[in-house]
């Protein structure tokens, strides 16, 4: 479904990622598997290769511009193309506002927010050239609505789904689509660290987190797969999707909705 095209995928060693990238190279993609942990990322390189596909790793802090400009010219030094950015290295940290350490505030809003503008702005003149491209933001169904204690991962959030639409407007003329998935929460390593201070913040038990907090407004009373997020990465990746732009796509059981 993807042959021919190069998907460049941050925060791809582990987690949702991770997940995206395997999935993205079974559908024949060639993967730059991006992450800030060089031997995580390439554990999902030599994963994909052992499995048949093609695939490199590159260290890359995509809060530094001049890190993302190496990891984008060693993709296309590799592969020749740039065609399919999925953004999506995050973080979390969980705190009041009134306590929340500046430092930290800067370090969300620029791996989450100004992450994906840097990786975008490095891709788009490549996708340009070809008339074709595709942005896949991960936002959160925190782009969408809010949770105490987590003011820059909401804000950051926030931001990306503006960001998203933006970019569809502005490259819709060189057939190049932007969309951001806006999953509810999923057991992945970032939301398993979260556990411990979410019991301390709200009084609670860990065991009683996930019942309580993590799927206390989700009707379907069920945690988000990260196979339910590939699957819908590798359709805003392809040609069916072709007239999908500047949507923010939830996949988080009702949670924002009912």
């Amino acid at each position: 479904m993807l042959t021919n095209k190069t998907a460049i995928i941050t925060g791809s060693g582990s987690g949702i990622g991770k997940a995206i990238a395997l999935h993205l190279a079974a559908n024949h993609a060639k993967v730059v598997v991006a992450d800030l942990n060089e031997a995580a990322a390439e554990e999902t390189a030599g994963e994909i290769i052992g499995n048949g596909g093609k695939a490199m790793a590159v260290a890359c802090d995509v809060a530094d511009e001049s890190s993302v400009k190496e990891m984008v010219k060693q993709a296309i030094s590799t592969f020749n193309s740039a065609d399919i950015i999925v953004n999506n290295a995050g973080l979390q940290f969980i705190s009041k506002i009134e306590e929340f350490p500046l430092k930290k505030w800067n370090q969300l809003i620029s791996v989450m927010l100004t992450g994906t503008f840097l990786c975008t702005k490095a891709c788009v003149p490549y996708m340009k050239e070809k008339s074709w491209g595709r942005i896949i933001n991960i936002s959160s169904a925190h782009g969408k609505a809010p949770s105490p204690w987590k003011c820059a991962y909401v804000s950051a959030k926030h931001g990306i789904i503006g960001f998203t639409k933006v970019m569809a407007c502005e490259l819709a003329a060189w057939n190049i689509t932007a969309n951001s998935i806006c999953p509810g929460y999923v057991l992945t390593p970032l939301v398993q660290k979260q556990i411990k201070d979410l019991a301390i913040q709200y009084k609670i038990s860990e065991a009683e987190v996930p019942e309580q907090v993590l799927l206390k407004n989700q009707p379907l009373k069920k945690l988000v797969s990260t196979g339910d997020l590939s699957a819908m990465a590798l359709y805003l990746a392809s040609d069916k999707a072709q007239c999908i732009t500047g949507q923010a796509l939830s996949i988080d059981g009702g949670w924002t909705y009912c």
